[in-house]
Formats: structure tokens, C-alpha cells, sequence
């Protein structure tokens, strides 16, 4: 049964790469979004870079740790499957459906902007830039804690986390206003 913890730490290491797309590529957004509004010739030079960083990024990482983070979890569920019946697994497993809902939206967002169809500003691509961190504390909270209601602290916590981005938002865009340079 060691195989169980090899296949635990590969579903981890997936995890984090996959965590890892899911913060950058909102960050290449807001740069393909402000690069669009830029004048030619930075406006071409930029988009085209950008979009093949965002293009490697999301089809090299993003997409592949996803799905191997996936497989390696239903890996862990098919040789342990006890652990469907905690009660901090199944919220768990709501938070993960919550992220692949995230990750299919980004998706659509990457595909909006490889065609250069801009809907959406790079202000709400800096807030929707923290989506995955929410996600991220509530799991990481189930997991340690394994525990249903204990999480809620966790998530009480991400409140507290999302309001303080919210005022350092507002304070760096105020900062960008005052010295566009910054």
C-alpha cells in the first residue's frame, strides 16, 4: 500500500502546478487587456507575446495538471474509498467542483482573448486573479483540519482575506491614478 502515498504526493505536486496556471494566467489577462488598448505597434508586439505566454501556460501546465490532478485523486478515492464518506471530504469535493467551474471560465476567458475579443476589463481580471485563492484556503483548511464545520474559520478567514484585498485593490488603483507609471 505505500504506491497510496506515491499517488497522494503526484496528486499534490498536480495540485500546486495547477494552482499555480490558475494564478498566473488571470495575470496574463490583465496584460493582454491593456496591451489591446495600447497603440500599434506595442499593441501587436504585446498581444502576439502575450498570447503565446497564455497559450504555453495554460495547454503545457494549467489543463495537464488539472486533469492529472483529477486522475490522481479519483486514483486515491478508487484505493481508499472510505474517504468519500467524511464529511470534510464531501465539502472538499464541492470546493473542487467549484474549481473546475473557475477553471472552465478562465478557459472561456483565454479563449475570448487568443481572438482578440476583450469583454471584460483588466480591473475585473485582477479581482476574478483571486477566485483560485479563495478556493485555495477553504481546501487547504479542509484538508488540515479534516474536519466539516472546523473549515468554517478557514472560510471566515477568506472573508477576511477578500476584504483586505479589496482595500489593497482599491488603494493600488487609487496609487495607478494618481502616478500611471506605477
Amino acid at each position: 500500500m505505500a504506491y497510496y502515498f506515491y499517488l497522494k504526493a503526484f496528486h499534490l505536486i498536480f495540485v500546486i502546478t495547477w494552482f499555480a496556471g490558475l494564478f498566473y494566467i488571470p495575470r496574463l489577462f490583465v496584460y493582454q487587456i491593456e496591451a489591446f488598448h495600447k497603440p500599434s505597434p506595442d499593441k501587436e508586439i504585446l498581444g502576439k507575446q502575450l498570447k503565446i505566454m497564455a497559450k504555453r501556460l495554460w495547454f503545457i501546465i494549467t489543463w495537464p495538471s488539472a486533469i492529472l490532478a483529477l486522475l490522481f485523486g479519483l486514483s486515491l478515492f478508487f484505493l481508499n474509498p472510505a474517504l468519500l464518506n467524511q464529511d470534510w471530504m464531501q465539502v472538499k469535493i464541492v470546493f473542487v467542483v467549484i474549481l473546475f467551474i473557475y477553471h472552465f471560465r478562465t478557459h472561456h476567458f483565454f479563449k475570448q482573448l487568443q481572438n482578440d475579443e476583450v469583454k471584460k476589463t483588466s480591473s475585473f481580471m485582477r479581482l476574478w486573479n483571486e477566485g483560485a485563492t479563495f478556493i485555495l484556503f477553504a481546501v487547504i483548511f479542509l484538508v488540515i483540519l479534516k474536519n466539516a464545520f472546523n473549515w468554517i474559520w478557514g472560510v471566515i478567514g477568506i472573508f477576511v482575506l477578500g476584504v483586505l484585498i479589496m482595500l489593497g485593490y482599491k488603494v493600488y488603483k487609487n496609487i495607478r491614478a494618481k502616478n500611471p507609471g506605477a
